[in-house]
């Protein structure tokens, strides 16, 4: 294959100017384009890399409304879904440049010589962090800005001072050339060499392990399925010399409906539940994919508010093809099993899906792990439990997830003092009377969590300390004045 087409979501036709597909020797080239940048821009000034993702942010919204439409023909999303994207995506740009000035990513630590001490003199040690190399950055299907080519991975990446080669998502290559354009400019004007930031197309996986199995690449970044997560990362273990893939991967997002709060608040929190739940019909990594509630009152008006939400929501146009088909199989395996009630279903049309709400008990669950399997989109299963024991033991029995929540009143706060340390040990993000759906880019951010929801539960994909993924310490010792980087001068 030579060249392949956009397609539109809502329709599946093609649309818009062949897309020539990129292949082995485009790889090779960009690899080589960006380990020739690497010394050049790991060298460069800070200020130089401030203002490189700042002027990419600029970049992007000079291009104007076109980047919007374009991306609501390819994504299915809404406008203001993609305008609230693109401010996010340029928001983190900026929010890097301000710790690259910053400079703590640096972690310098300074131990000066003791000559005199005894048993045995010390020498002088001098620590710092320093970029990996090039990194391959593997764009998203359900945020074509901002986790795609100049997404969250790809800013983080520029800011460690590691170029960039991204392999855009094929369900948004039109948007995602806009975008790359956009960088191009942005490298161009900071004048810095072209193999800083590199963009390749192509609807195929060769593409993609091609990328990930050149030597000059020193990092992956990568948000998707988990079958794609550790087929990358798999390729990445079996090089001569491995490399580390952070993978974002799989994800069911618990929320603990503790007893007071049902009492208080059922119907209202099964209403706020079903809105997180059919958000973007339901393609969020962070989607709220299961509940868990102790039995009792309460419980009914949530099911009752939820199931009516659900039931009534419109059908909504899913990302590709085949994420809705993989998303009607799933619902239909759970629509079909024996242990598994379905609650509501809302209304679907061809081409669009519907949302899905099931309800099975926790010993059900325990005893079928098909059940904890993440379906991608609006679907969800309430665990029924008979008390707080059963739903600690639901939850220990959970994989790795991004986000577990707790719905809880001021009378449930001993029960979830209680059930915390089986949360810290599952999840990457806990909340409290909230919901899981929209993350926000800061400090204490964290998108990440023990395995399979990330390939590294020690790092997180959104925040500041994403720059982390792409830097590694080196020591100096005895190193004289004039050979020490600036950082490590005294």
């Amino acid at each position: 294959m030579t060249a392949f087409r956009s397609v539109i979501a809502a329709t599946g036709e093609a649309h818009g100017d062949e897309l020539p597909v990129h292949g082995p020797a485009d790889v090779a080239a960009a690899c080589a384009l960006a380990e020739a940048a690497f010394d050049t821009f790991r060298s460069a000034d800070y200020e130089v890399r401030a203002r490189l993702l700042e002027g990419i942010a600029d970049e992007i919204l000079g291009i104007g409304d076109v980047l919007i439409e374009t991306a609501m023909a390819e994504s299915g999303l809404p406008r203001g879904r993609l305008e609230g994207e693109r401010g996010r995506t340029m928001g983190q740009l900026r929010l890097f440049a301000n710790v690259v000035r910053r400079g703590d990513w640096l972690q310098v630590r300074i131990d000066p010589a003791l000559p005199d001490r005894q048993p045995a003199p010390r020498p002088d040690l001098r620590l710092r962090m320093i970029p990996l190399g090039p990194v391959a950055v593997f764009g998203a299907s359900n945020f074509p800005l901002a986790f795609s080519t100049a997404g969250g991975d790809t800013a983080s990446a520029l800011a460690a001072g590691c170029p960039v080669v991204v392999k855009g998502h094929p369900a948004h290559p039109l948007t995602g050339a806009l975008v790359a354009q956009a960088v191009a400019r942005a490298v161009a004007q900071a004048g810095l060499p072209e193999g800083v930031f590199q963009h390749l197309v192509g609807p195929s996986h060769e593409l993609g392990e091609a990328l990930v199995r050149d030597p000059r690449i020193a990092a992956v970044g990568f948000t998707g399925s988990r079958s794609g997560g550790l087929a990358l990362a798999r390729i990445a273990q079996g090089r001569p010399v491995p490399i580390p893939v952070y993978a974002e991967m799989s994800s069911i997002n618990p929320v603990l409906l503790l007893p007071e709060a049902l009492k208080a608040r059922g119907a209202d929190i099964g209403a706020q539940f079903a809105q997180s739940l059919t958000m973007g019909a339901g393609q969020f990594c962070t989607n709220p994919g299961l509940v868990l509630a102790v039995a009792g009152e309460g419980l009914d008006a949530f099911v009752a508010a939820a199931s009516g939400a659900v039931s009534t929501a419109p059908a909504q146009v899913m990302l590709t093809g085949g994420i809705r088909n993989a998303y009607t199989q799933g619902t239909a395996a759970l629509a079909e099993n024996a242990a598994v009630e379905t609650l509501a279903t809302g209304p679907a049309d061809q081409g669009l899906a519907g949302a899905a709400l099931f309800r099975t008990t926790a010993t059900q669950f325990l005893a079928d792990q098909a059940l904890g399997h993440e379906v991608f989109g609006a679907a969800s299963v309430i665990v029924v439990c008979a008390d707080e024991a059963e739903m600690r033991a639901v939850l220990q029995g959970l994989e790795g997830q991004l986000t577990a929540t707790l719905q809880i009143d001021p009378a449930d706060e001993t029960a979830a003092r209680r059930l915390l340390p089986v949360l810290e040990r599952k999840v990457g993000r806990i909340l409290v009377n909230g919901w899981p759906t929209g993350v926000e880019v800061c400090e204490a951010m964290v998108h990440g969590g023990p395995y399979p929801a990330t390939s590294d539960g020690r790092t997180t994909s959104v925040g500041t300390m994403a720059i982390d993924r792409f830097l590694r310490p080196v020591c100096y010792q005895n190193f004289p004045a004039a050979l020490l980087p600036q950082e490590l001068k005294s």
